[in-house]
């Protein structure tokens, strides 16, 4: 299987959560004080499909949301940001779309997440069975759709089923600690996801929980590019990236900029990265215009609304003075 390949067809199936974002108004308001809030699409997944379409790619989300005024909302958002959700399913009962409530700000930033019976996690065997893998380029999933049965199965299922049709599998660690029951399972799940994909992405502190520690955390990258993936992006917060194939190791730097919050980096990486790929650019470029997609996100209000075009990134990295050096 080549990776590139799959991703070059610019059409990708996205696996995992949507839900709700909410941020004080005006930017740099507390929540606790807050009397205006904007209101944006959020969900690793959904993020990294929106950021993805923005590019030209296309994208289709698989999940499920509450059969309320939230979970409706969602798909207007999915539907406005052009992201496929014909495998967009309802619940109904006690489970709820995700929702975040996230500051603004750095200093003494805020979030709280409320994923008490979450929707996304009732996606089931049958709702990934309904997908046909062969009209797509690649599988992309984040690390939450793992954390709860009866997801956790489905994601698995679907690995199974992309691998059958010959689709490379993008894993993003993502690591959620109050998604989880345990750290124990988390590492052995994560482990076994992560064994299983064909690229992988994730930070330092991920990389070395799977490990069983932090200072372990680059060997085990380096063993997974070794033994199982085409690819491996080892971030490292501001001090760049290393990414691991089997031949080579690449060292990038970030893009500099004034911050304003600190989520949403990850996914606007992760679709600038596979949009900068699909598009035919090296490596190294690809990484570091990911980098800068992330760098764009984290300072601009909200997530989804945040993510650059390929003019926006364009004209970002011709203003900006370069990335640092590693």
């Amino acid at each position: 299987m080549m990776v590139l390949d799959g991703i070059a067809k610019r059409n990708f199936l996205v696996i995992g959560r949507v839900g709700m974002d909410l941020s004080p108004n005006p930017p740099g308001s507390r929540t606790k004080e807050a009397t205006d809030m904007m209101v944006a699409m959020g969900g690793s997944s959904a993020n990294i499909a929106a950021g993805l379409v923005k590019f030209g790619c296309k994208a289709a989300l698989v999940t499920c949301v509450s059969d309320d005024a939230v979970g409706w909302y969602c798909e207007g958002q999915l539907d406005h940001y052009q992201v496929d959700r014909r495998y967009v399913r309802r619940v109904q009962g006690e489970e709820r779309t995700s929702l975040a409530i996230y500051e603004t700000r750095i200093q003494e930033h805020q979030s709280v997440i409320y994923r008490n019976n979450a929707a996304d996690f009732q996606m089931t065997i049958a709702d990934v069975e309904a997908v046909d893998y062969a009209q797509y380029g690649a599988l992309i999933t984040a690390g939450t759709v793992f954390a709860a049965e009866p997801s956790r199965s489905a994601a698995f299922r679907a690995f199974e089923l992309a691998r059958a049709a010959g689709i490379p599998i993008i894993f993003d660690v993502d690591y959620r600690p109050y998604s989880w029951p345990s750290a124990e399972v988390a590492e052995e799940v994560l482990s076994r996801a992560g064994a299983l994909s064909d690229v992988i992405v994730g930070n330092d502190e991920e990389f070395g929980f799977m490990a069983g520690g932090i200072d372990k955390g680059i060997a085990k990258a380096r063993e997974l590019a070794q033994t199982s993936a085409q690819i491996v992006v080892y971030k490292k917060g501001p001090e760049g990236a290393v990414t691991i194939t089997k031949d080579a190791e690449i060292s990038t730097g970030i893009f500099k900029v004034d911050a304003v919050k600190p989520t949403g980096a990850g996914d606007s990486f992760m679709a600038g990265f596979l949009a900068s790929l699909s598009e035919g650019h090296p490596m190294k470029d690809a990484v570091l215009r990911g980098s800068a997609c992330a760098s764009i996100v984290v300072s601009q209000p909200g997530c989804a609304p945040a993510m650059p075009n390929g003019d926006q990134l364009d004209a970002f990295l011709k203003s900006h003075p370069g990335p640092t050096t590693c």
